[in-house]
């Protein structure tokens, strides 16, 4: 009978753990809450000096109240719309729609730019 007991203990363990992984690995994943981004300028592709603007849209959804914006994957805290003395060569450009509480938002877009 305690074999039993311990037993029904243990799964009960195991699909709590279960579900907390589940929960914690859906809270990783975006929201899709219908926001959109687009990123305006520059184009995808383009030639740029060491300094230029990025300028884009967010439309939002549900949940969307700004976007976060990343150079080769750094994401740049307190941007301000413009880069300033990157190194020459391609870099990735993503812009992300972030909650309040800056939890992504499955609106995304990345491009690609060549530095002279």
């Amino acid at each position: 009978m305690v074999t039993n007991r311990l037993f029904a203990i243990a799964v009960s363990a195991v699909l709590m753990m279960g579900a907390m992984g589940a929960s914690a690995m859906a809270a990783d994943q975006p929201i899709e809450d219908g926001s959109k981004i687009t990123i305006t300028a520059p184009k995808d592709g383009a030639m740029v000096g060491d300094t230029f603007d990025l300028k884009y849209e967010l439309t939002k959804g549900s949940q969307a109240a700004h976007a976060h914006v990343y150079l080769d994957g750094q994401y740049q805290k307190g941007f301000g719309g413009t880069f300033k003395g990157v190194a020459p060569g391609k870099h990735q450009i993503t812009v992300t729609g972030a909650t309040k509480d800056h939890k992504p938002v499955a609106a995304t877009q990345t491009i690609t730019v060549e530095v002279k």
